[in-house]
C-alpha cells in the first residue's frame, strides 16, 4: 500500500510564500493556451537533470508529445515564463517580487510547483585532505578574506574560488544562505553551470566550488559544512545548512488533464519519487 509522509521540512519554510502565491495566482486567459502536444521547459541547470528525465519518461508514454527543455539559468526562465516562450519555468529558486511585478504586468500569474529539496554541495579536488568547512569559513574563503588552504587546516596551497554566475538560481541561493551580503572577492571565477563548475574543481587540485547535490560524483569531493555531510538524510532533516526547494512555474495553475498538468504534478507520483532520488536529489513525497 502506497504511504506518504507529511511535507519536509524545508517545504514548511516555504509553505507561507506558496500558498500566498497561489492565492493571489487564479488561470489567466492565456495560462492553458499551450500548444496540446508540445511542453516547452526553460530555467535552472539544477533542476534540469530533472526535468530532462522527467521529460525522457513522459515522452515514452505519450509518443505523439514533444517536450523541450533548455537549460539558460532560473532568471531566464522567469522571462521566458513572462514573455510566453516557455510553458513551465525551472527554478532553482522562488521567484523575485520583481520578477512577479513583471509577470502580472504582463498579464502572467505565476503558480509554484516544488518539485524537489536540493542541498548546495561545498566541492573541492578529490585530493584536497579537507573534510569540513564552517558555514563562516566558505563565506570568508569566497570574500576573499582566506586565500590558502592552510588558513583553515588544509594545505599549503592557493585557494581558486569558482562561483556560478548572478543569473543562477543556485547563485542566489548560495548568496543568501551562505555570503549573507558579504561581497563576493573580484578574484572569483564565475561558470555557467553546474557541470561547468564541477569541471573546473575536478581539473585544479586547489580549487573550490557549489554545485547541487545531483552534480556530485566520484570526481569532486564534497565536503562537510559545520560537521555535516551534504546527502538526501541531512536535507530531509534539515540538519545540512545549505538547502532549497526547486520549483516548476506555470503561469496559473494548469489545466486538469492537460499534458503540462501532468508534467508538473509528476514528481507528485510513485515513478516520479523515483526519477528523484536515481539522480541524487529529494523528493517531497515518500512512497513506500
Amino acid at each position: 500500500m502506497s504511504t506518504q509522509k507529511k511535507p519536509l521540512p524545508l517545504i514548511r519554510k516555504v509553505a507561507g510564500g506558496l500558498f500566498a502565491a497561489v492565492a493571489l495566482c487564479a488561470p489567466s486567459n492565456g495560462a492553458w493556451g499551450q500548444t496540446e502536444d508540445k511542453v516547452r521547459i526553460d530555467g535552472s541547470t539544477t533542476v534540469g537533470p530533472i526535468t530532462k528525465a522527467f521529460a525522457e519518461y513522459y515522452m515514452r508514454q505519450h509518443p505523439d508529445v514533444n517536450i523541450t527543455v533548455s537549460e539558460s539559468g532560473s532568471g531566464n526562465g522567469a522571462k521566458s515564463l513572462v514573455n510566453g516562450t516557455c510553458d513551465a519555468a525551472a527554478m532553482s529558486r522562488f521567484m523575485k517580487p520583481q520578477e512577479f511585478s513583471a509577470a502580472v504586468d504582463k498579464g502572467v500569474m505565476p503558480v509554484a510547483h516544488v518539485v524537489a529539496i536540493d542541498g548546495i554541495a561545498i566541492v573541492v579536488h578529490p585530493s584536497n585532505p579537507m573534510a569540513n568547512l564552517t558555514v563562516s569559513q566558505v563565506r570568508d574563503i569566497y570574500a576573499g578574506k582566506i586565500t590558502n588552504w592552510s588558513q583553515v587546516g588544509g594545505p599549503d596551497k592557493k585557494i581558486v574560488a569558482i562561483s556560478r554566475d548572478s543569473n543562477s538560481g543556485t547563485f542566489e541561493c548560495f548568496n543568501n544562505l551562505v555570503m549573507q551580503k558579504e561581497k563576493i572577492a573580484g578574484s572569483t571565477e564565475y561558470v555557467g553551470s553546474n557541470g561547468a563548475a564541477r569541471q573546473r574543481v575536478q581539473s585544479t587540485p586547489g580549487a573550490v566550488g557549489y554545485v547541487g547535490l545531483g552534480f556530485l560524483d566520484r570526481t569532486v569531493k564534497a565536503l562537510s559544512v559545520d560537521n555535516v555531510h551534504p546527502d538526501p538524510d541531512s536535507v530531509t532533516s534539515g540538519r545540512y545548512p545549505v538547502a532549497r526547494p526547486l520549483y516548476l512555474f506555470t503561469d496559473g495553475y494548469p489545466e486538469l488533464g492537460s499534458h503540462l498538468h501532468a508534467f508538473v504534478t509528476l514528481h507528485l507520483s510513485r515513478k516520479g519519487q523515483e526519477i528523484i532520488e536515481s539522480l541524487g536529489f529529494v523528493p517531497v513525497t515518500h512512497y513506500k
